[in-house]
């Protein structure tokens, strides 16, 4: 489990890297660089984990990732089975702003392209219209040659300033100063409750993980996610009912989904789910079956 921190390597020196992955799943485990990334969600389907935050992705999707910002992106479970024909697919750009290319940002052509990365250090997601011009900008760099990798980056970062609806990725305070050895502490942890989300997990269990009493690992999970253990929790167990209510599949049972995500109670369920979404399940799976039926 000791993958923090993650070396980014630099080919013929280049300022900017274009990585393209083709794989049965994404890397599953918590790490941080000190590149900036730009990542497009070609292909898969899952839960990014980036500093204190949980988002679900999906095709089309757009994450900046800021410089230093643990993070993963945890593919679906039935990327993981034997049997899985699932593929994923992901570009991702990266650029070091310590680096040559910083100075690019601090010039006065760049004001507005400057305060969006800014104003959204730890990182930001974006879907939709902007999310598509966006992707076909990722996409000319993946096939630009040496010499046109530099403008289009250029028009690619540009593109930002004209982005709406962007969403924060973690707390502009969050980012705690965390050594290697508690690194690999929380994302030991993480990876554990992403993969038993749906089953009972006692706080115990994760305690044990982080080989810490019980008392010791809230003051140490809440220092570093900015969430007691059972909130952090819910979180994710929400996200893989959300994800499942606005599948656009035929909706299996409100409460067969809640089961299968890891709630035993309906009334508990129901609680948490408007606490973190803001309304309840049934209002949730309307507003989507509604957008459904207008696309």
């Amino acid at each position: 489990m000791k993958v923090l921190p993650f070396t980014i390597l630099y080919p013929n020196e280049r300022s900017i890297i274009v990585e393209h992955i083709c794989d049965t799943h994404f890397y599953p485990h918590l790490h941080r660089h000190e590149e900036v990334q730009i990542t497009w969600i070609v292909k898969g389907r899952g839960i990014v984990f980036s500093g204190n935050n949980i988002h679900n992705f999906r095709p089309g999707d757009i994450f900046v990732i800021g410089a230093n910002v643990p993070h993963l992106l945890k593919s679906d479970a039935e990327h993981f089975s034997a049997a899985s024909t699932g593929q994923v697919e992901v570009y991702s750009i990266y650029f070091n702003l310590k680096t040559g290319i910083g100075s690019l940002f601090e010039l006065p052509e760049m004001n507005e392209t400057r305060h969006v990365f800014n104003h959204y250090s730890n990182g930001f997601k974006l879907s939709g219209k902007s999310a598509v011009k966006i992707a076909r900008k990722i996409e000319k760099i993946n096939q630009a040659n040496d010499e046109q990798i530099l403008i289009s980056f250029i028009d690619l970062i540009n593109e930002f300033r004209f982005a709406d609806q962007l969403e924060s990725l973690c707390s502009i305070d969050y980012l705690p100063n965390m050594n290697e050895n508690e690194n690999v502490q929380l994302s030991k942890v993480i990876n554990y409750i992403m993969q038993y989300y749906h089953k009972p997990i006692t706080l115990e269990e994760v305690s044990n993980q982080a080989f810490m009493s019980s008392g010791a690992f809230c003051r140490y999970f809440k220092r570093h996610t900015g969430r007691n253990f059972i909130t952090f929790l819910n979180e994710v167990r929400i996200n893989e009912v959300c994800k499942n209510l606005a599948s656009g599949k035929k909706a299996d049972y409100i409460a067969n989904v809640a089961y299968k995500a890891g709630f035993k109670s309906m009334t508990n369920f129901n609680r948490v789910f408007k606490n973190v979404v803001g309304i309840s399940p049934r209002a949730y799976e309307e507003r989507f079956r509604s957008l459904s039926q207008l696309v």
